[in-house]
């Protein structure tokens, strides 16, 4: 008697769960319909959100998705998306940005336009500087980046494009260590980069890839437009990843990020690379470490349980140098967990929830952060 009550009562739990979970799903439907045919759509989102550069975070952003011909199979879809964010510690961001895919994806075009008032911490320069040295910085920033690649062969893009950056500071805590750097890189500037890109890209899809082969390579040119000591010299990158499907809901992604600069006078401050980001390095203070190279790799184990559903876990490890040949030297770790909902099926488009976690430095807590964002980390 005592196992069929046991039994009657899993049941019962059982058909409340379900019938629970029938109600949710109903509920996700509702506002997010579930549609994977081929159509353009336009989605208007409230956003809230945490990172540690920016605090706890509030604004809207619309994002259209769309096909530039809904009748060619093979093409990728187009992301266009424009956003207001406030932050509570004070920070204020506008942005615009677009991924485009042309017909038979023969043109790939990526266009962005941002605009920061940003309050933020600088530490000072390489990778072991101090939390007890941080500078309380307000920054107003403007970048403007355009990139245009052609196909010539299959899977093969070459482009060109051009890069603009804009500082201008205030020092929120002077007598600092911000008062040790040159006076201009104190007062700010800017600069403009002109690039070529060579891409490989077999991934089988750009939103959401689960398979392939994703290699881009840039080169760039600053010409000595602005004078006054601003960021003049060359610039390198390198964007390589590769995923691999271990089963049809687990897929091992993994990525190589290095990026440089080398001019025959000081690079400037704000033109250095920066370690941590949404995307890679999760955990880490954007702007903690930064130096004139940057080498950073991670690998993330994605399983997707659910259409609507997945979580990650991704490790890796990164460091920021003086010269490239010393980026391999003195690795920072870095690690985490993540959640996914994915609320376009069609292009597979999802809102992700990442806690990453970095090195603990004597005398201060681990180093970690929260993420709010939208769109796989690569």
């Amino acid at each position: 008697m005592k196992k069929v009550l046991l039994i009657l009562i899993i049941c019962s739990i059982s058909v409340q769960a379900f019938s629970q979970m029938r109600f949710v799903n109903k509920v996700i439907n509702h506002f997010f319909p579930e549609d994977t045919t081929r159509h353009n759509s336009f989605m208007l989102l409230p956003l809230a959100g945490y990172n540690q550069e920016a605090g706890f975070m509030i604004g809207g952003a619309g994002l259209y998705s769309f096909y530039t011909d809904i009748h060619d199979l093979t093409i990728r879809p187009s992301q266009a998306s424009l956003s207001l964010m406030t932050s509570t510690k004070g920070q204020t961001q506008l942005g615009f940005k677009s991924d485009l895919w042309s017909k038979k994806n023969l043109w790939h075009q990526i266009y962005t336009l941002q605009f920061y008032n940003n309050p933020f911490n600088y530490y000072g320069i390489g990778n072991a500087t101090l939390e007890a040295d941080k500078n309380r910085l307000k920054q107003l920033k403007l970048r403007a980046n355009a990139e245009v690649e052609r196909n010539f062969l299959k899977n093969y893009y070459a482009g060109i494009g051009a890069e603009y950056e804009s500082h201008q500071f205030k020092d929120k805590d002077p007598g600092g260590i911000f008062t040790h750097l040159p006076t201009s890189d104190q007062e700010g500037g800017q600069f403009l980069i002109l690039k070529i890109t060579q891409v490989y890209d077999s991934r089988n899809s750009n939103t959401y890839p689960t398979r392939g082969f994703f290699g881009k390579l840039k080169y760039g040119y600053a010409p000595d437009f602005f004078g006054k000591d601003r960021f003049h010299g060359n610039f390198y990158s390198a964007d390589i990843r590769q995923f691999i499907p271990l089963r049809k809901d687990l897929v091992l992604a993994g990525k190589l990020l290095f990026e440089g600069l080398d001019s025959k006078t000081p690079v400037p401050f704000y033109a250095m690379r920066q370690m941590g980001n949404d995307e890679i390095m999760r955990g880490y203070y954007l702007g903690r470490y930064r130096d004139n190279y940057y080498l950073a790799m991670q690998s993330e184990l994605r399983y997707r349980f659910s259409d609507r559903f997945g979580i990650v876990a991704f490790g890796g490890v990164g460091n920021v140098a003086p010269h490239a040949n010393e980026t391999v030297k003195s690795l920072k770790p870095n690690y985490g967990v993540g959640g996914r909902f994915f609320f376009d099926l069609d292009k597979n488009l999802a809102v992700r929830l990442d806690y990453g976690m970095g090195e603990k430095r004597p005398g201060e807590k681990r180093i970690s952060g929260f993420y709010f964002a939208l769109s796989e980390a690569f």
